[in-house]
């Protein structure tokens, strides 16, 4: 089993960071697999050949997914004990299968918020076609003299 790594301290990070880059790749069992899990039965999400009958080249994913993989890219970063508080989110291409979508992101802001510390990031995913999801995840983090 792999052990969590640790959770960043509010103090750790610092504005304009550079979230570290994440490549996810989009195979056709992720794609469909996410879509069924967030009971998102839409035939777009799991059968090329309505997909295809609808206007689509492929089979695309969903966004339930998108946003989860969203939220799984910031606290990658940050660790477990980070709270995601809001995501925002607008979607752009369709992630279809066969590609890739590479993950960037970066520190808009940090407040303190009590007893915690409150950070903005701004994310970016895009793949072959273009940008596939840019928005906002706002989150708190906990303070040094906190823990």
């Amino acid at each position: 089993m792999t052990a969590l790594r640790p959770t960043r301290s509010f103090e750790e990070v610092r504005l304009g960071e550079q979230l570290p880059e994440l490549v996810i790749e989009l195979t056709p069992t992720r794609i469909i697999s996410t879509a069924i899990a967030s009971r998102d039965y839409q035939d777009v999400h799991h059968d090329r050949d309505l997909a295809q009958k609808k206007g689509s080249k492929d089979i695309f994913m969903n966004i339930l997914s998108t946003n989860g993989l969203v939220g799984r890219f910031v606290t990658d970063w940050t660790g477990p004990e980070a709270l995601l508080e809001h995501v925002a989110i607008r979607l752009g291409v369709p992630n279809y299968p066969y590609d890739s979508m590479r993950m960037t992101g970066v520190v808009e802001s940090k407040q303190v918020a009590g007893d915690r510390g409150r950070i903005v990031v701004s994310i970016r995913g895009e793949n072959a076609l273009g940008d596939h999801v840019k928005g906002t995840v706002r989150l708190s983090l906990p303070l040094q003299n906190a823990r």
